[in-house]
């Protein structure tokens, strides 16, 4: 198959080219008009497939359900925002539940299903901070421990590949240096951090963090806090909620500036909630949310953000449209930079010969026109 557009993402701009692919690589990348093609997407835009590591469902289905009907629903319908790649995501909660849920994604994976890659599990909790709990349940917030979570990584036959903890509860560091030394991704979030324990967590292998600006330590100009601490170290990754709705256009803007265009991971965080009508209420972690007009989830006891129903292509027009950042390090943040973290772009997250077939083509309303998972239209 090959397809072409008067505008396809390669090498960091917009350029006339040819993709043609095999099975569910890019195998050679012409110039515009060379060959004959199958699908010619004139002036729309053909970028890398969107990669979402920080997501917990979809359609009433969330990640600790453990149903492999549900799982295998959501990487089915996901790719009709333009997500080739997924970490489903924990939420805190008993050790069973958690058990259940890594090894559902694993039963999934192993017996086979269609849409979006499962790249990895994100274990959100439940080594947790009780203050910046956010939305996770309380009672089941506890201190890390490095032999537990071997139990989960065990369940999960290895594929935990992030995982968010507040890593000033970790006793001298142990978990977060025996994740970061087998693999896994630790991402520092609901964390009631300084910025000098931030500091130190970094230096002992935490090299991301969750969901900037919110649940964790704020910003302020004489104790910077775990925000201070993303702005400033721009070598470690930050996840970002782009709905505009958990931060303010202008703090995204802030945000991608400071960090600049390769460590900005741009994450949904969306809930069970997503696709289902305003109004619907369920349960997330034990606890009941309601959908706002504005798309946001909130906890029905408290009314707090529980988290969003954000589509990713919605976010990267919420990142250059209203945020004003520049399509470079907009589009880098779902793509090649969330590849990079989880150490998948030698083969994901670029238009390049060698890549998996992972693409999407969007009009200038950043509707989704079509998808390539691995090379199949999926949309």
């Amino acid at each position: 198959m090959i397809i072409q557009s008067n505008r396809v993402w390669i090498a960091g701009q917009f350029m006339a080219a040819q993709v043609e692919v095999e099975d569910d690589k890019i195998v050679n990348v012409y110039d515009y008009g060379t060959k004959d093609v199958d699908v010619d997407y004139g002036n729309d835009r053909v970028v890398p497939g969107f990669m979402d590591i920080h997501t917990h469902g979809y359609h009433t289905w969330d990640t600790n359900d453990a149903t492999p009907e549900g799982l295998r629903h959501w990487m089915k319908e996901i790719t009709a925002e333009g997500v080739t790649s997924i970490c489903p995501t924990t939420i805190t909660q008993s050790h069973e539940v958690l058990s259940n849920a890594l090894k559902n994604v694993v039963r999934v994976v192993e017996e086979g299903y269609e849409g979006a890659e499962i790249v990895g599990i994100h274990f959100e909790g439940p080594y947790l901070d009780q203050k910046y709990k956010g939305a996770q349940p309380e009672q089941y917030c506890i201190k890390p421990d490095v032999e537990e979570f071997k139990q989960y990584q065990e369940d999960a036959k290895g594929m935990i590949k992030v995982i968010t903890m507040a890593c000033e509860h970790d006793e001298d560091f142990a978990l977060t240096k025996y994740c970061a030394s087998h693999g896994v991704l630790v991402s520092q979030g609901h964390s009631g951090a300084t910025y000098e324990e931030a500091r130190l967590a970094i230096a002992h292998g935490a090299m991301s963090m969750t969901h900037v600006f919110n649940g964790m330590s704020p910003f302020h100009h004489r104790n910077p806090g775990l925000v201070g601490a993303a702005m400033r170290c721009r070598d470690v990754y930050g996840e970002v909620i782009c709905d505009g709705n958990h931060s303010n256009v202008n703090s995204l803007n802030n945000y991608y500036m400071a960090k600049g265009r390769d460590h900005v991971i741009m994450i949904t965080d969306a809930l069970m909630a997503k696709g289902c009508p305003i109004g619907s209420k369920m349960l997330f972690g034990g606890q009941e949310i309601e959908v706002y007009p504005d798309g946001s989830a909130h906890l029905t006891s408290t009314k707090g953000l529980a988290g969003s129903t954000l589509q990713v292509n919605r976010g990267l027009q919420v990142v250059v449209e209203k945020a004003g950042v520049p399509f470079d390090y907009a589009i880098n943040s779902c793509t090649i930079n969330p590849a990079r973290a989880l150490k998948l772009d030698d083969h994901k997250g670029k238009i390049c010969a060698g890549y998996d077939a992972d693409i999407v083509v969007l009009n200038d309303n950043y509707d989704v026109v079509q998808t390539y998972a691995r090379g199949k239209a999926c949309k």
